[in-house]
């Protein structure tokens, strides 16, 4: 008898922010009650789970990754109950939903650290506290726009207090057990609500050690044993998804023995497929997919286009950086922190050739592909916005005043909709996509649509494939039952080539930008 796959391996994860989805009760913020009634959007597209970003109580200084309770839900966005009732309606439609989840820090008004700053308090140790700011020297700042040091003082405290990112957002103190084990509770409040999965924020930072990087330590390795430990004897069928922007070999350390997490992202393959567009030649991506190790039977990679912050160039040299900066940021604008604040249309300046050929790339890769909400109609950004929110604006749904995501005045809205030419909401939304067979929407959900008829791309081997022209991507997907030649052009010029491989026909002609899946004798 066959055993299923797990879900994760074929599935198509789509990305959401409560707040940007659409307004059920017409504030100007998205909630709930909106996204419910838009479910069938989401299930008619091919969506397989719905990834939610934080939806917890929060001062929203940073979308909502500062967390001030971990098991409330914003009033703006809705209750419990509603939580309950989209989940529910998700599950009668054959969706999954995963929540994001902050293990790493919470927000400085989360009644936790408010407790802990007041001297003499029993939780003090909760989080992490020095006298000085030379404890963890050489540690890296990861928001190098705006700190220059992971500590901040405080006065209530009398000490300082670490971060790792913002400095209003603490970091939690893993050495103290009781830490560990008030969110393995969070963990268990939330699957408990009847959540398919969360993914884990910021995974590589939970412990802290004198002269290390204090990322990915044994320390933090172990807890993540605990917590999948728990998740598989109390639950089931539920995953856990890690967040680490880190090269692949480091990344799989976050699998283990297919006894850490079930999924993990692959970010360096990402920029190297716009290195591939913006150079003319394939090597980028095939060099980042040869290069990735052999993951667990159980585990599977997540791979994206774009997602809620920005494009992140952590994972490429300088040389790539400048390229990737000059090609798709020429305004310093664009650029937030060490990456690109811009959505995937705007990056590739609206090119249907070009979208249509990275999202079939993204379709193609080994893992789970996971699309940002809006991408799949071709949404705009608005650069100029503070920190990440250009890209995090209201879906467009109308050409309604309030792009049909909302029945508040445009100005009530909680950010100001798109309006650079070509991508406001008159111009880009769903119902004109849908009267139009042609349009970007119809695209992809034909392409998930096709990919669901081949699981052998959730769950089949990457083998590349020799060409005679650099321009052409070429890699077979091979499974039990199937093998798939994936074949991409991704420079602006027509090519003429052949394919190392038997049993598939050469020579071959590709347009500029042009891509298939071809079967041998094809």
């Amino acid at each position: 008898m066959t055993t299923a796959p797990p879900w994760f391996k074929t599935a198509v994860f789509y990305e959401v922010p409560v707040y940007a989805f659409a307004d059920g009760n017409g504030d100007g913020i998205g909630d709930f009650a909106g996204l419910v009634e838009k479910l069938d959007y989401v299930a008619a597209l091919g969506i397989d789970c719905l990834w939610l970003l934080p939806f917890f109580e929060s001062p929203l200084c940073d979308g909502g990754y500062d967390v001030s309770d971990f098991t409330s839900v914003l009033a703006s966005y809705g209750t419990i109950d509603d939580v309950t009732v989209l989940i529910e309606a998700a599950h009668k439609r054959g969706i999954r939903v995963i929540a994001d989840l902050v293990l790493n820090h919470t927000s400085d008004q989360h009644p936790w650290f408010q407790e802990a700053r007041r001297p003499g308090s029993p939780i003090r140790d909760w989080y992490v506290w020095s006298d000085t700011t030379e404890k963890y020297r050489g540690v890296r700042v990861i928001f190098v726009d705006t700190h220059d040091s992971n500590w901040t003082w405080d006065e209530v405290a009398g000490a300082y207090y670490w971060h790792r990112f913002f400095w209003h957002q603490p970091d939690l103190n893993y050495d103290n057990p009781d830490v560990g084990e008030a969110m393995r509770d969070v963990v268990r409040f939330w699957l408990d609500i009847g959540f398919d999965g969360l993914r884990l924020d910021a995974v590589p930072y939970l412990y802290e050690r004198e002269g290390t990087s204090c990322e990915s330590l044994p320390e933090t390795h172990q807890w993540l044993k605990s917590l999948r430990s728990m998740v598989d004897s109390e639950y089931d069928d539920r995953i856990l998804l890690a967040e680490a922007n880190q090269w692949p070999h480091e990344v799989v350390d976050y699998f283990g023995d297919d006894d850490e997490c079930h999924m993990a992202f692959h970010f360096p393959v990402m920029p190297r497929i716009y290195i591939a567009l913006a150079t003319g030649e394939a090597a980028p991506i095939v060099t980042a997919l040869e290069t990735t190790p052999e993951i667990p039977q159980g585990a599977q990679w997540g791979v994206f286009l774009r997602n809620h912050d920005e494009l992140s160039l952590e994972m490429v040299d300088a040389e790539e950086r400048a390229l990737m900066n000059a090609t798709y940021a020429p305004e310093p604008t664009m650029r937030k922190n060490i990456g690109i604040g811009r959505r995937l249309a705007p990056l590739l300046d609206g090119d249907r050739r070009k979208l249509e050929l990275i999202n079939f790339i993204l379709l193609s890769l080994p893992g789970s592909p996971v699309l940002y909400y809006g991408d799949e109609i071709g949404m705009g950004d608005n650069y100029e916005l503070r920190d990440r929110d250009g890209v995090r604006t209201p879906m467009q749904w109308s050409d309604e005043a309030s792009a049909g995501f909302s029945t508040a005045d445009p100005a009530a809205l909680y950010l100001p909709l798109v309006s650079a030419p070509g991508y406001t909401s008159k111009e880009v939304n769903v119902v004109s996509q849908e009267r139009d067979t042609e349009s970007m929407l119809h695209w992809t959900r034909a392409w998930l649509e096709r990919r669901r008829r081949h699981p052998v791309m959730g769950l089949g081997g990457f083998v590349p494939v020799a060409t005679t022209d650099p321009a052409v991507l070429a890699f077979l997907r091979t499974g039990a039952d199937e093998e798939v030649l994936v074949l991409a052009n991704v420079s602006d010029h027509e090519v003429t080539f052949d394919v190392d491989i038997s049993g598939y026909r050469s020579p071959i002609t590709f347009a500029p930008y042009e891509y298939h899946w071809m079967w041998a004798d094809q």
